[in-house]
C-alpha cells in the first residue's frame, strides 16, 4: 500500500487536508438555493463512501509496503472494525449538526466555532492517546485557537444583535458539533497499526479503516438524517421523494462535497503515520481559516456587520494562523 516516507511530505498532505476540509462546504452553499441541506447530505455521504473504496482498491492495494486492502479485511479484528465504524458514527452525528449550522449561521461562523472546538478537543484527545511532539508548543497553539473561537462568536453576536436576528441556534449547533467532532478521529486512529510499513495482526491499514469509517457514516445516516428530515432545525419537513426528484446538478454537487472532504480525511490519516495523530488532526483543522476566508471574503457573510467587526475577524484569523503554526512546529 502507499505510505509516506518523511515528515515534510506528511505536512504537505496535512495542508491538502486543510484546504479540502475548509472548502468542501462551498458545495453546500452552491446547492443551498435549490436544495435543502438534509437532501444534500445524502449525496455527501455517498461521495465519502465512493472515494474510500476507490482509495482502498488503488492506493491501499498496490506497492510492497504494508498489507493490501483485501488481505487486511480478512485478518481484521472485530474490535478494530467496530472502532473505525464508531468513529464514523460519532463523526456523522457531529458533521450533520455542523452542516445544519452552516445552513443557519454560515461557513465563517460554523467552522471557526464548531471545528475550532473540535481542533482543541481533538489535539488533546489524540495527544493523550499518542503523545508525539513538543507539548508546550502544541498546547500554546491550542490556546491561541481557543481565543480565536471566542472572538468569532463575539463577532457573530454583534452582527446578529444589529440585524435583530436569532443567533442562539446557529451558535449552539456549532458548539455541539465541535464537542462531538473532537472525539471521532481517535476511534479511527485506535483501529490502525501505528507504523504503516509494519502491519500488526488484527489492526487495520489506514485505507481499510477509512472504508469502515465511511460505512459507519452511511449506516448512522439512516437514523440521524432521517430524523432531521422529519424534525428539521429550520423550515418544513422533507421526504425521500424530494431527494429522488433532485437534478443531476443537485446530486453531483453533494457527491463532490463528500469527495473533497474525504480526500482531506484520507490524506490526514495517511499523514498520521509520520506526523502523529495529534499533529495530523490539528494541522488539518486549520480548515477553519480556509472556511472563514471563504465565508467572510467570498460569500460576504459579515457584509452587514456593525463597525469594529472587521478588526475582531482579522484578529481571529491571525490567532488561528499562529495556533496552526505552533502545532506544525511542535513536531
Amino acid at each position: 500500500m502507499f505510505i509516506l516516507e518523511n515528515y515534510p511530505t506528511a505536512v504537505i498532505f496535512c495542508i491538502i487536508t486543510m484546504l479540502c476540509w475548509g472548502s468542501w462546504a462551498n458545495t453546500q452553499k452552491l446547492a443551498a438555493s435549490t436544495w435543502r441541506f438534509e437532501l444534500f447530505y445524502w449525496d455527501y455521504v455517498i461521495g465519502i463512501l465512493l472515494l474510500t473504496l476507490l482509495f482502498a482498491f488503488i492506493l491501499g492495494s498496490r506497492g510492497s509496503s504494508g498489507r493490501s486492502f483485501v488481505a487486511d479485511i480478512s485478518q481484521a479484528g472485530s474490535s478494530n472494525l467496530l472502532s473505525a465504524i464508531s468513529g464514523g458514527i460519532i463523526f456523522n452525528a457531529a458533521n450533520i449538526l455542523l452542516v445544519a449550522a452552516i445552513a443557519i449561521a454560515g461557513m465563517s461562523v460554523a467552522f471557526p466555532i464548531g471545528i475550532g472546538i473540535a481542533l482543541v478537543l481533538g489535539v488533546v484527545v489524540n495527544y493523550i492517546g499518542s503523545p508525539q511532539g513538543n507539548a508546550t508548543l502544541l498546547f500554546s497553539g491550542v490556546i491561541a485557537i481557543t481565543l480565536a473561537i471566542i472572538l468569532n462568536a463575539r463577532a457573530y453576536k454583534k452582527m446578529a444583535a444589529q440585524n435583530a436576528s436569532p443567533s442562539a441556534k446557529g451558535l449552539l449547533l456549532s458548539v455541539v458539533a465541535g464537542l462531538l467532532m473532537g472525539f471521532f478521529y481517535r476511534f479511527v486512529a485506535k483501529s490502525m497499526f501505528t507504523d504503516f510499513s509494519v502491519p500488526e495482526n488484527g489492526k487495520l491499514s489506514p485505507y481499510t479503516a477509512m472504508v469502515f469509517f465511511a460505512i459507519g457514516i452511511l449506516l448512522s445516516n439512516f437514523i440521524f438524517n432521517t430524523y432531521i428530515m422529519r424534525k428539521p432545525f429550520v423550515g418544513a419537513p422533507v421526504n425521500f421523494s424530494q431527494y429522488f426528484k433532485g437534478s443531476f446538478r443537485n446530486h453531483f454537487t453533494g457527491i463532490l462535497g463528500g469527495i473533497i472532504w474525504c480526500i482531506g480525511m484520507s490524506f490526514s490519516i495517511i499523514a498520521s503515520g509520520k506526523a502523529g495523530a495529534a499533529i495530523s488532526y490539528g494541522l488539518g483543522q486549520g480548515a477553519t481559516v480556509v472556511a472563514a476566508v471563504w465565508g467572510i471574503f467570498i460569500w460576504k457573510e459579515f457584509k452587514n456587520a456593525p463597525q469594529g467587526t472587521s478588526a475582531i475577524l482579522n484578529l481571529m484569523l491571525l490567532l488561528y494562523i499562529i495556533g496552526i503554526g505552533l502545532i506544525i512546529y511542535a513536531r
